[in-house]
């Protein structure tokens, strides 16, 4: 409250990061639905790329850097999952 006029003064909301926020659900969601072949791979892939922009975005000054490193990391391990599991069901499949 302003001493002199009696007025107070607004407060301005710290901004969010919600591209890391949108990449770590992603990436969860990518591990609750990983039973659908094709709905994990596009969560992966969009979990990935909205870590990538919130960690960015945290390195400029943003909040929530942890959140995008573990969207990060987990987008990452799962896209390489199933890159192996693919490779390894395709040379499985080719002996048979």
């Amino acid at each position: 409250m302003d001493s002199q006029s009696g007025e107070t003064q607004g407060q301005v909301a710290p901004a969010g990061n919600g591209m890391a926020i949108a990449g770590l659900v992603l990436a969860i969601c990518a591990i609750a639905v990983s039973w659908l072949p094709g709905v994990n791979f596009v969560c992966w892939i969009l979990g990935l790329i909205f870590s990538i922009l919130g960690l960015r975005n945290a390195n400029r000054g943003a909040p929530y850097r942890g959140l995008a490193i573990a969207g990060l990391v987990i987008s990452l391990a799962g896209i390489v999952l199933i890159i192996v599991l693919i490779v390894a069901l395709g040379l499985v499949a080719a002996v048979a």
